[in-house]
């Protein structure tokens, strides 16, 4: 096993209810294998950004409103069958038919910075993620959102006592007003060190390249 530290930290800029943003983790796990193969390992942080910052607290229906979105059910439909084409393609198993509402992310997010401060920040938003595109869960339902956490490894009733009231609230408002002061205008996005080197779920191995790159450039600037 490589007990190797960490070079440094990669930072994922995401929405829990963005495809691509799951497809996307798993092209950086690939990624990162490719990487370790070059003896360099990173640590992954992710971060807020809402695709939809004026979306009612307690979501909205989604066939209405991608009918809003798209403009026809028939466009909604092709581009989930896209979306679980390309999925599939990365072995993941979408269930788009089975998601009744496009919730809120607010609480997911505050969710995955808990997570964060307790170590256990991949398996949580690998729940969240599985329990929305997979299995159709309502993750702006604090209930739904305390029992994905729990999958994750955190304790409910933590989860439950943070989500009935601010906690975090405050702090993931202001990384998604961060995000897009930074110039950040879609998701995945992701950053080497502070340093934001692309936006989109590419193929893992421009992924590695492109951290490896970047690794390498950051590394001659500081001797």
């Amino acid at each position: 096993m490589n007990t190797a530290q960490p070079a440094g930290r990669i930072d994922v800029i995401s929405d829990v209810i963005c495809p691509w943003c799951y497809i996307g983790k798993r092209q950086l796990e690939r990624a990162l294998d490719l990487v370790e193969r070059q003896h360099l390992r990173f640590t992954v942080a992710w971060h807020p950004f809402q695709l939809n910052p004026d979306m009612p607290r307690e979501g909205v229906d989604r066939a209405e409103y991608r009918l809003k979105k798209f403009g026809s059910a028939e466009r909604s439909r092709q581009l989930d069958e896209r979306i679980t084409e390309a999925a599939a393609n990365v072995g993941l198993e979408f269930h788009l038919d089975r998601l009744t509402r496009t919730p809120n992310t607010l609480n997911a997010h505050r969710v995955i910075r808990l997570a964060g401060q307790r170590g256990m920040q991949d398996a949580v938003v690998e729940a969240l993620f599985e329990g929305y595109f997979c299995n159709g869960a309502d993750i702006g339902d604090a209930k739904v959102l305390a029992d994905l956490a729990t999958e994750g490894g955190l304790n409910p009733e933590e989860v439950t006592e943070m989500l009935s009231g601010d906690e975090g609230l405050k702090e993931v408002i202001g990384a998604d007003r961060m995000a897009r002061n930074c110039g950040i205008q879609g998701v995945p996005s992701f950053a080497l060190q502070g340093h934001v080197l692309f936006s989109g779920a590419m193929p893992a191995d421009e992924m590695a390249q492109a951290f490896r790159r970047a690794w390498d450039i950051l590394k001659n600037r500081a001797a």
